[in-house]
């Protein structure tokens, strides 16, 4: 159930009109005017996800993907004349059915080049195929001016060469007589002019007596005559007639080319429907490019549970004023399924309502929502409104009245399938009693297990709220030092009213103010008070953890940078000891060699025999050291590596010791068991069933002693 009244209330009709501005022809305008909620969820779905490929077709396009451009002419004109036996279609409408088989098959082409891309986009063109049967008769018959070809026929041929020629010898024969008359001065200014569709001479209505031919008529002030001359007047005559004969021929093929075409009839009529769709979804994705629009998740319950979501005509709105709009999040399911909005007057109370109803008609209209992608949409099977100022002035009723018989209805109705949508709930009437009586409307609307969200001031409703477990206080935040709303939605409590703040905005003297609060209840005064604390309190808590957010990252990204900074200085300090180490072992090493070079004596064989050794042995004892280094790198590169682990073998169990008496089988093949009759040695006798023989203890299994 979506009434006129939902509908009305909800602005969804401003909706459509913007998708009607998106449509190419009629017959889409009309279907976007029918457009309502669709009877299924799988049939939103379906339709979202066909819409969703569109949009990101679109968005492609702009940087290469390369989709036909949607233009199109309906057919149904030469649907009606195409199912009428002989007739014949005139140019124009062969030239739309022409455009229409091109465009569908390069839109075939298109998906066809993307086999597994855009597959629910690419299904609703599952009853028309590429051909070219109809697009190579029309272009044997039309040429690129998109004119009946001269070779269309051989008869056309003929008659428009005989055309041509009595067309020339025409403008032969007028330019020899224009220019005899106009050296005797006959002819007025013009010279010539034309009279249906002929050349005629302008001559001086003096003289027309004096010139042969046949007079067509006289100029407005009777100063000109205007003469076909005798030597063209067969010869027009004989055009005349050349012509008409081309208008039968020109009849005669197209008449022929309109029975081939009438062969596609099935499948021009799939081009005008599939058409007609195309241009129905290119209006959604059109609205939804220009909203930022994105399909949700879906799910089968029925919940709400949208994440930055604008209202769509307020967004749109405020980007002509160049203004930001702000983005609400509002989570509903059935633990949370009463929401209680509470809050100033202009503070985006029912802006708040209104977006969570429209986005949810536009969810199940098959239309992208203004929203996160990660938004979830329930399903419900009835949206209903008390939205405003409604007086029924036919049925005489004022809006309370008007009120109370639509929540009468509601009551009637409503189930944990209703998603309700009440806007300054319980007004109308005397405060205290309107009150008590919306507090009980609350709670059977509660029992029936439906989802609403309810705008108010009363403040049992949000006490109301509080304590029933599956509904929810929110409030319209306030700031309360500049004295301007927020509007933002803030769950867990209810809001003040900020009545007198409000007031004090409006330009109400102090004087007036302070006398209204002293008229009040001193409880219901610090009530409103305390609310409008804690309200400030919890702006300042939640700027103060924002604060303290931003914080917190830069102090993490502080910390992994000092920690990075630290890993690479101690990687580069690691570097530097061990260069610094070689170094000075290549120095102290450099200072040995030093050492046997100065104590080297030229001439004494004796000496430099014993500094010999003294060289060999101190190479030696290096070799060694490096020698012993490298065995230990590769013992360390070993200790890194998992180490293979080794199969324990399996210990044999002990075999039974084999006895006279003993139960036994053959180790290989053997399944009978046999008792051992006597042992002797290595071998013994056994009996199988009725069967003695002797076996070789080895080859025997004990099963039992």
């Amino acid at each position: 159930m979506f009434d006129q009244q939902t509908i009305k209330d909800l602005e969804f009709s401003k909706i459509t009109s913007l998708l009607t501005n998106f449509c190419l022809e009629k017959s889409a305008t009309d279907q976007i005017k029918l457009i309502q909620p669709f009877e299924s969820q799988d049939s939103v779905i379906k339709e979202l996800l066909t819409v969703n490929d569109f949009k990101e077709i679109k968005e492609e396009n702009q940087s290469g993907l390369s989709f036909p451009r949607l233009e199109f002419q309906e057919l149904d004109k030469e649907l009606k004349i195409l199912r009428i036996k002989g007739s014949a279609l005139e140019v124009e409408s062969i030239i739309k059915i022409y455009d229409a088989s091109v465009l569908v098959n390069e839109m075939l082409v298109f998906f066809e080049k993307r086999e597994n891309e855009f597959i629910h986009l690419k299904e609703q063109f599952s009853s028309v195929y590429y051909t070219k049967e109809i697009i190579d008769p029309i272009e044997k018959v039309l040429d690129k001016r998109l004119k009946v070809k001269d070779d269309a026929s051989k008869i056309l041929s003929e008659i428009r060469q005989q055309i041509k020629s009595t067309k020339r010898q025409v403008n032969r024969n007028f330019d020899r007589v224009l220019k005899k008359y106009q050296g005797k001065g006959y002819l007025g200014d013009t010279n010539e002019s034309f009279f249906d569709g002929r050349r005629v001479l302008s001559v001086i209505s003096s003289y027309k007596r004096t010139v042969d031919g046949k007079q067509f008529g006289a100029s407005k002030s009777g100063h000109l005559s205007y003469i076909e001359p005798q030597e063209n007047k067969q010869l027009n005559s004989d055009l005349d007639r050349l012509e008409e004969e081309e208008r039968q021929e020109v009849f005669r093929i197209l008449k022929a080319l309109t029975e081939e075409v009438q062969q596609h009839l099935i499948l021009i009529k799939d081009y005008q429907n599939l058409l007609v769709r195309v241009d129905f979804l290119q209006a959604k994705t059109k609205l939804a490019i220009l909203l930022e629009a994105n399909i949700p998740k879906s799910t089968p319950e029925s919940s709400v549970d949208i994440i930055d979501a604008v209202h769509p005509l307020l967004y749109l709105n405020n980007i002509k004023e160049n203004k930001k709009t702000l983005p609400q999040s509002i989570q509903m399911d059935k633990y949370s399924r009463m929401l209680v909005i509470s809050g100033p007057n202009a503070g985006g109370k029912s802006i708040t309502l209104k977006t969570v109803g429209l986005l949810q008609l536009m969810y199940q209209s098959g239309l992208l929502i203004p929203a996160n992608e990660n938004s979830k949409m329930g399903w419900f099977n009835s949206i209903l409104s008390d939205i405003g100022d409604n007086q029924s002035i036919e049925n005489e009723l004022s809006t309370y009245s008007y009120r109370l018989k639509r929540m009468n209805y509601f009551l009637e109705v409503a189930n944990k399938r209703t998603l309700l949508l009440l806007d300054e709930f319980g007004t109308g009437s005397d405060p205290e009693l309107g009150g008590a009586l919306a507090e009980v409307f609350f709670e059977t609307l509660y029992n029936k297990k439906s989802f609403a969200v309810i705008t108010t001031h009363y403040a049992n409703i949000k006490l109301k709220a509080s304590v029933l477990r599956n509904a929810v206080n929110a409030s319209m935040l306030f700031d309360t030092d500049s004295l301007t709303p927020l509007f933002k939605l803030s769950i867990g409590q209810p809001g003040s009213s900020f009545t007198f703040e409000v007031a004090k905005i409006n330009g109400i003297p102090e004087a007036l103010i302070i006398d209204a609060k002293s008229r009040l209840d001193i409880n219901r005064v610090k009530m409103d008070e305390l609310l409008s604390e804690l309200q400030q309190e919890k702006i300042s808590l939640s700027q103060a953890k924002k604060a303290f957010e931003i914080v917190e990252e830069k102090s993490l990204e502080a910390e992994e940078e000092y920690r990075s900074k630290s890993k690479r200085l101690t990687e580069k300090l690691a570097q530097n000891n061990s260069v610094s180490e070689k170094n000075n072992k290549l120095i102290t090493n450099g200072n040995k060699l030093n050492h046997f070079v100065e104590k080297y004596q030229t001439n004494n064989k004796k000496a430099n025999k014993k500094l010999l050794d003294e060289l060999l042995k101190f190479l030696a004892v290096e070799k060694s050291k490096i020698e012993e280094a490298n065995k230990l790198a590769v013992l360390k590169s070993k200790e890194g590596l998992p180490k293979k682990k080794v199969k324990k073998k399996k210990k044999a169990k002990p075999e039974k010791p084999i006895k006279v008496g003993s139960q036994v089988k053959l180790k290989q093949g053997g399944k009978q068991i046999g008792e051992v009759v006597s042992i002797d040695k290595n071998s013994v006798t056994v009996l199988f069933g009725l069967f003695k023989t002797k076996v070789e203890i080895e080859k025997l299994t004990c099963i039992k002693i």
